[in-house]
């Protein structure tokens, strides 16, 4: 599916990848599920399946702190307060050291809970709200939906490609 353009494929769209992720974990025995893994088999910084799902968590949870600050009229600082998108790495190496250890269950159950928060925002709007560009003064030159997009769909997406390579561990 293309890149959502409207409410209904942005729902959509954030709904598949979400379940896609999840599905596929949930095909992988516990072996795979639960292994730390060393070499970079997932990526240069994750190393548990639990890495990679508390990682979408926390972003969730940074989307829903810039909504709130910004629909108060005020600028949230984003991605951070001492970061930039130029050093999102510090960013995303504080994420995995918040939540270094978590059990994989515990993980699910805390994205699961912020995905609900997450499309719950994207409910509350309309496809002019979601989508005019510039319609907020804290998204900048781009839409609500630009930072929803990235927050949900775009992000599930690249949850799975980064778990996918496991299949092939699998005996």
């Amino acid at each position: 599916m293309p890149r959502p353009t409207n409410k209904k494929e942005l729902l959509e769209l954030a709904e598949i990848n979400f379940n896609k992720l999840l599905d596929f974990i949930d095909t992988l025995p516990d072996e795979v599920k639960n292994v730390v893994y060393k070499n970079d088999e997932l990526n240069d910084r994750d190393k548990t399946i639990s890495d990679v799902i508390c990682h979408l968590h926390e972003w969730h949870l940074m989307m829903e702190n810039w909504y709130k600050i910004g629909m108060s009229g005020k600028k949230p600082s984003i991605p951070a307060e001492d970061v930039t998108w130029q050093t999102l790495p510090v960013l995303n190496h504080r994420i995995y050291d918040k939540y270094k250890g978590t059990e994989l269950k515990k993980a699910i159950t805390l994205f699961k809970k912020s995905h609900k928060d997450v499309m719950a925002l994207i409910e509350k709007h309309s496809d002019d709200e979601l989508f005019t560009k510039k319609k907020y003064q804290w998204t900048g030159t781009t839409s609500l939906g630009a930072y929803l997009i990235s927050a949900t769909s775009s992000h599930y997406d690249w949850g799975l490609k980064t778990i996918k390579p496991l299949k092939k561990l699998v005996k």
